[in-house]
């Protein structure tokens, strides 16, 4: 049975086609016959227990510079639609928190993935904290003395705000860094929440490992080695991704984290792995989808419409 699929997102005009786990499952749906709806955050409307949006179905090409159509646009009730893909690009800021209230009041009789309720209550770097024998060592605050008291102990440490995304404001602190007092002072002024103080990992070097999971079990996984002279992997920030077997550890990291998040409606989740250690659950809108099947590994948008299928009853 056809489905009819909604996907929000940043418009489809701005994304880059190459990396966009959003654009994979789109070209999978379509391969498979469904029916794909565009729209943007923004156009969400709700009126009592409905929720309208003016959608355009959008028909999608592998073809840079030429990979999307879409069709003149028609306001309607989403509980038409069978499936909702929520792929929007964080910041996971009040925007974000209010369109996953608004998609509750349709969840589940449209199926919308991630659980709308589910992302609003697992931000990336709080969720984690859960299986904080996982983690490294991690402390999240924005008081001075505790963070004083932190890097006392751990010596070299990494800054980032807690509601951060694509490693941006990511930075390495050494124990006689010098510039510490005048980024704690940037932080303060830049963000209101509490950030993520976490011990350096060195083997950082030889890569952040982003493992993908499709309801709760493993699904592909791909190494993203940071550009020389950087601290970051993630791949916007110039990481270069190479293919990756799991290590025994990161099996154990999946297997303790496959029922938390299968109980929570968390069907497709990325996890990122440093060195055997956990360090973030991303469950907005996970990447590396196409950076797993370019190398080789599990076409993990077949693996995610095989799951949504069977949920929606196709």
């Amino acid at each position: 049975m056809a489905l009819k699929v909604a996907v929000q997102m940043d418009h489809i005009s701005s994304i880059n086609i190459a990396g966009d786990s959003a654009f994979a499952l789109m070209l999978e749906a379509q391969a498979r016959g469904h029916e794909l709806f565009h729209y943007t955050p923004g156009q969400l409307a709700m009126i009592g227990d409905d929720v309208y949006c003016g959608l355009e179905p959008v028909t999608v090409r592998d073809d840079k510079g030429d990979h999307y159509t879409l069709h003149p646009k028609k306001r309607r009730n989403m509980r038409e639609m069978d499936v909702v893909l929520m792929r929007q690009d964080p910041p996971f800021d009040l925007s974000y928190i209010a369109a996953t209230h608004i998609l509750d009041k349709i969840h589940p009789g449209t199926l919308v993935v991630n659980h709308p309720t589910e992302v609003r209550n697992a931000p990336e770097k709080l969720f984690v904290t859960e299986f904080a024998d996982l983690m490294p060592p991690t402390l999240v605050t924005r008081d001075k003395d505790e963070i004083d008291l932190f890097r006392a102990e751990y010596g070299d440490i990494v800054m980032k705000p807690l509601f951060g995304h694509g490693g941006a404001a990511v930075f390495r602190i050494t124990r006689d860094d010098l510039n510490y007092g005048s980024l704690y002072d940037f932080f303060a002024a830049t963000f209101r929440e509490p950030w993520v103080i976490q011990q350096f990992l060195p083997n950082v070097r030889h890569g952040d490992k982003r493992i993908l999971l499709v309801d709760g079990e493993f699904a592909g996984a791909v190494n993203r080695v940071p550009a020389e002279g950087d601290l970051r992997s993630n791949m916007v920030r110039g990481g270069a991704p190479t293919d990756s077997d799991l290590t025994e550890r990161e099996r154990d990291i999946c297997a303790r984290l496959g029922p938390s998040l299968r109980e929570k409606g968390l069907i497709l989740v990325g996890i990122d792995v440093i060195d055997g250690w956990l360090t973030e659950i991303n469950v907005t809108a996970p990447t590396g989808i196409r950076a797993i099947k370019n190398l080789g590994g599990p076409d993990v948008a077949a693996l995610v419409w095989d799951v949504l299928e069977a949920k929606a009853g196709a």
